[in-house]
């Protein structure tokens, strides 16, 4: 478990939000940035990607991820792919300890070192310290309300943040698809 920050995803209705909390804690009880920006726009403003995990690791993967979308035309599926195999069989990628939850205007996966590229069932998904509770607070909020994608994925974040000490609700959001890119 990466510990340090929570990102969640929604796909719901043809948009998908991907939001994530702005704390940085150093070691187990220094919180030493609380509006640190883990999701962001790649790859001509056309993917969404966001991370858990060491920074310095994100960052090295989100390049490399960025480099494999440049090589395939934007393809996130075989992009996804293509990192995960590097990741999982080059002996310094091997090293680099975080998550990536990435969505374009049709898919959502997460891609993890073990070499999994994972789509949701459920259009959900959420990694890090509180991700199991933006989990359960997404899964919730979409079957009970009629919230569009990026209210619920606020929502989660906020009842995260209430619930773990790694998250913050300093939320950065950001939303691929219909009217969205526009």
């Amino acid at each position: 478990m990466y510990k340090g920050t929570t990102i969640v995803a929604v796909k719901k209705n043809g948009l998908t939000a991907i939001a994530g909390d702005g704390q940085i804690t150093l070691s187990q009880e220094t919180i030493i940035k609380g509006s640190a920006k883990k999701v962001r726009r790649i790859y001509h403003d056309k993917i969404i990607v966001g991370f858990a995990g060491a920074v310095a690791d994100a960052f090295a993967l989100e390049e490399r991820f960025e480099e494999m979308l440049n090589k395939y035309s934007g393809n996130l599926l075989r992009s996804a792919v293509e990192l995960a195999k590097e990741w999982r069989t080059d002996k310094v990628l091997r090293q680099l300890q975080a998550l990536l939850l990435v969505a374009d205007e049709d898919q959502l996966l997460l891609i993890s070192g073990n070499g999994d590229v994972i789509e949701p069932e459920d259009g959900i998904m959420a990694i890090g310290s509180g991700g199991n509770y933006a989990l359960a607070a997404s899964r919730a909020l979409a079957k009970i309300t009629e919230l569009d994608a990026k209210s619920i994925a606020i929502e989660a974040l906020k009842i995260a943040s209430e619930i773990c000490v790694y998250t913050n609700d300093q939320i950065t959001c950001e939303v691929i698809g219909g009217k969205s890119n526009a």
